[in-house]
C-alpha cells in the first residue's frame, strides 16, 4: 500500500480554502513520509509526522514559491533546520509538483537528490542541514541581507526542533535577529518535547520558551501545532508583524496519528516496524496537489544594480615591510568600491583584523556579528544564498568555534570567504589563546577548500581578490606583524600557486615556507652563506590546493633533501600537505618538518619563533644537518625533526 503511486488532483490554495482540506494535506504529507523512510528502510518518521500541519499550512497558504521559477529571487525560502525530517520536506515538494511520487521513493538511495538530510540539488533547498541548530543563523543572515540591501517582499521562514534549541549557535541568531528588527523572519518551533534519548530540556513548556524569546524581543506566538486553523492564523500574524522577528511555539505530538509511536521515546531515526498498518491507520494515501501562493512580484534593483567597476588593488613597493592583515584592509576598500555586490562580516575585531576598514566604502554593507562566530559564518552564508559576495573574519583561532557550520557549508557547496588574523606563534605576547596554531588543520580538512597564506602584502591582495570566485570555502590566514615585501604586482598569483623566492643550480637543501616563515628561511640562507650551503626557498602561498609539481621539482632539485617550516602545529598543516604529496612518488626523501610544539606563553615574535624553532638560526641547523646526509641519497623519509 505504500508505495501505490497517486494520480493528482489540483487544488489552489486561497485565503477561504477549506480547512478540512489542509487536514488531508497534513495526512498525506505524514503518510507519505512514512512511505519513503518504509522504501529507504530508514529514516526518521515520527520526526516529520509531528511537523505536518505545520509544513502543510505554510506551504498552502503562505510560502510563496513557483516550482516552475525556483531560482526567483523574490521567492521565499523555507530552511529545515530540522534537517532530520527530511521526509516530510520531500512529500510537501510531491505535494506542491515540485518532484514526483516516484522520486520520493528513491529517499535516501545511492545517487539520489533525496538524502538523508536535504541538500541543495532538489528544488527550493538552498542549503544543507540536518546538523542541528545550523538554520536559523543562515535564515538570519538572509532577513539580514533583504533588510539592509533589498526590498524585503520576501519572507524566511525556519522550521526548527525544540531538541536544537539548546545548542548556543541558535541563541547567538536569536539575539542577532532581535537587535537587528528582522521581521522577514518567522522561526517556527515543532515542540514535540522527545528528543533522540528522551525528553528535551523544556519539553512541552511553552512558557519557559516564551520567556527566553521575549527576553531577546521576538513576537512569541505559542499554538496547538496540530490546529490548521490556528497555524494559520499565526502564520499570518507573523507576516504582517513589523520590526520584531516572530517564532511560532507549536506543541506537537511526536509520531502523531499513529496511535502505537505517538509520544513514544525510543524511535528516534527508525522507520515504522510495520508502515502498512501506520498508513492504513492515517486513512491511506492521498493525491492532493497544491499550488503554493506566488511570489510578490520581480525584486526591483538593490544595491548591486550599479555593475561593476574595474579594480585596481593596491600595490606595495619589494623591500618594503607591510603586515598581510594591513593589506587585507586596504585591498577590501579597493575591492568593494569595484565590487557592489560585496559584503564584509565582521566579529567585533575589525581593528585588529582590519576588516573594519569595509565601512568607509559602505556603511550598510558591513555587518557586525559581535562574538559570536557561528552566527557569523552561518549568516554570511545567508548572504551567499541570497546573492551576494560575502567575506567574514576574525582571528583565525576564533573561527575554530564554527566549525560545524563551515562543515555545512561544504556539506550543501555554499561558498565561504574566511580572513582569520593573528596566525601562529608569531602574534607574540598575547599568549596562545589568541594563536591560530590548528586552524590549517582544520581547513584543510573541508571538501573543496582553499587553504591560503600569503607571506606578503601583494600577495595578501591578490590571493583575497582570486578567493572571491572560488567556488567552495576559501580561507586567508594573515599576520599580525609585518613582513617583507617579495612580490611584484604583476604577475597576479593563482590559487594552487606557489612562487620561488631563491634558487640555484647548486642548491643541496629545499626549504619549503609559507607566512611569516618566509622570511625566515631568507635568513636562514644568509646564515648559510658563509658556510657555501646554497638553498632553494619555495613560498608555499596556496596550502591547498598545493603546488604539488613546484614542490616535487624543489625537491628533486635538492636531491630530495627537504626543510619544511611553518608557523603552526605539525598536525594537518603544510608539512603534513608536503609529505603526502611527495610520499607517494618513489623518488629518495628525506624530510625535516620545523613547526610549533609544545605551549607557546606570552613572548615577542622572534622569541616565539626561536622557541618554537621556526626562526632563522633553526632552519639554518636543520639544513645544514640534511646537507651532510648528501652522499646518502637513499635515507629515508623521517619524521618531525627538533
Amino acid at each position: 500500500m505504500q508505495n501505490s503511486a497517486p494520480s493528482w488532483r489540483t487544488v489552489r490554495a486561497r485565503p477561504d480554502a477549506d480547512l478540512a482540506q489542509l487536514k488531508e494535506l497534513a495526512q498525506q504529507l505524514r503518510v507519505d513520509a512514512i512511505r519513503a523512510s518504509a522504501a529507504a528502510g530508514a529514516g526518521h518518521p515520527t520526526s516529520a509526522m509531528s511537523a505536518a500541519e505545520l509544513l502543510a499550512v505554510l506551504v498552502a497558504r503562505h510560502l510563496r514559491v513557483d516550482t516552475s521559477a525556483p531560482d526567483d529571487p523574490a521567492r521565499d525560502h523555507l530552511v529545515l533546520s530540522k534537517g532530520h525530517a527530511a521526509p516530510l520536506l520531500y512529500a510537501a515538494l510531491v505535494a506542491i509538483g515540485a518532484i514526483d511520487d516516484d522520486e520520493l521513493l528513491t529517499f535516501r538511495q545511492p545517487g539520489s537528490r533525496l538524502q538523508g538530510h536535504p541538500v541543495p540539488g532538489v528544488p527550493l533547498v538552498d542549503v544543507a542541514t540536518g546538523s542541528l541548530g545550523v538554520g536559523l543563523a543562515i535564515g538570519a543572515g538572509m532577513a539580514l541581507a533583504m533588510q539592509r540591501l533589498e526590498p524585503r517582499a520576501s519572507r524566511i521562514w525556519v522550521l526548527c526542533g525544540d531538541g536544537e534549541l539548546a545548542e548556543g549557535s541558535v541563541w547567538e541568531a536569536v539575539e542577532a535577529a532581535g537587535s537587528e528588527r528582522l521581521d522577514a523572519l518567522t522561526a517556527i518551533v515543532d515542540v514535540n518535547r522527545l528528543g533522540q534519548t528522551g525528553p528535551t530540556r523544556h519539553g512541552w513548556d511553552l512558557g519557559a520558551l516564551r520567556r527566553r524569546f521575549e527576553a531577546f524581543d521576538w513576537r512569541v506566538l505559542d499554538i496547538d501545532g496540530h490546529d490548521v486553523r490556528a497555524i494559520d492564523a499565526a502564520y499570518r500574524t507573523a507576516s504582517e508583524t513589523r520590526f520584531r522577528p516572530t517564532v511560532v511555539l507549536a506543541r506537537t505530538i511526536k509520531g502523531r496519528g499513529v496511535r502505537r509511536v505517538a509520544d513514544q521515546p525510543g524511535l528516534h531515526g527508525k522507520p515504522l516496524e510495520d508502515s502498512s498498518d501506520a498508513i492504513a491507520e492515517l486513512g491511506g494515501p492521498r493525491s492532493i496537489r497544491i499550488v503554493p501562493p506566488k511570489p510578490l512580484g520581480s525584486r526591483p534593483r538593490d544595491r548591486r544594480s550599479s555593475g561593476r567597476q574595474p579594480v585596481q588593488l593596491p600595490v606595495w613597493p619589494v623591500g618594503s615591510r607591510v603586515a598581510t592583515r594591513d593589506a587585507v584592509g586596504e585591498s577590501l576598500v579597493a575591492i568593494g568600491t569595484g565590487r557592489p555586490e560585496l559584503v564584509v562580516l565582521d566579529a567585533d575585531v575589525g581593528d585588529s583584523t582590519r576588516l573594519g576598514r569595509f565601512r568607509d566604502v559602505d556603511e550598510q554593507r558591513f555587518f557586525q556579528a559581535f562574538i559570536a562566530e557561528q552566527l557569523l559564518v552561518g549568516a554570511a552564508m545567508g548572504f551567499t544564498i541570497r546573492g551576494w559576495t560575502a567575506v567574514c573574519g576574525s582571528f583565525g583561532a576564533f573561527l575554530l568555534r564554527a566549525a560545524d557550520m563551515v562543515r555545512m557549508a561544504a556539506v550543501g557547496g555554499t561558498p565561504l570567504r574566511l580572513i582569520g588574523s593573528h596566525a601562529g606563534a608569531s602574534i607574540g605576547s598575547d599568549g596562545p589563546s589568541q594563536m591560530a596554531l590548528e586552524d590549517v588543520a582544520m581547513f584543510r580538512a573541508i571538501d573543496g577548500s582553499a587553504v591560503l597564506q600569503p607571506s606578503d602584502a601583494n600577495q595578501a591582495g591578490q590571493l583575497l581578490e582570486a578567493m572571491l570566485d572560488w567556488p567552495g570555502l576559501s580561507y586567508l590566514r594573515v599576520l599580525r606583524g609585518e613582513t617583507t615585501v617579495r612580490t611584484p604586482a604583476r604577475p597576479r598569483l593563482r590559487i594552487g600557486g606557489s612562487r620561488e623566492v631563491a634558487s640555484s643550480e647548486a642548491d643541496r637543501v629545499a626549504i619549503i615556507a609559507a607566512g611569516a616563515t618566509v622570511d625566515e628561511a631568507v635568513w636562514a640562507a644568509e646564515l648559510l652563506e658563509p658556510d657555501g650551503i646554497r638553498v632553494r626557498i619555495l613560498d608555499a602561498y596556496s596550502l591547498k590546493p598545493l603546488d604539488v609539481d613546484a614542490v616535487a621539482d624543489a625537491a628533486a632539485a635538492a636531491g630530495g633533501r627537504v626543510v619544511v617550516v611553518e608557523d603552526h602545529r605539525p598536525e594537518g598543516g603544510l608539512g603534513s600537505a608536503v609529505a603526502e604529496a611527495l610520499a607517494g612518488r618513489g623518488e629518495p626523501l628525506r624530510l625535516v618538518h620545523l613547526a610549533v610544539r609544545g605551549m607557546p606563553g606570552s613572548a615577542s615574535p622572534e622569541e616565539q619563533r626561536a622557541a618554537a624553532g621556526i626562526d632563522g638560526p633553526a632552519i639554518a641547523r636543520a639544513v645544514r644537518r640534511l646537507a651532510e646526509t648528501r652522499d646518502r641519497p637513499d635515507a629515508p623519509l623521517q619524521g618531525p625533526a627538533a
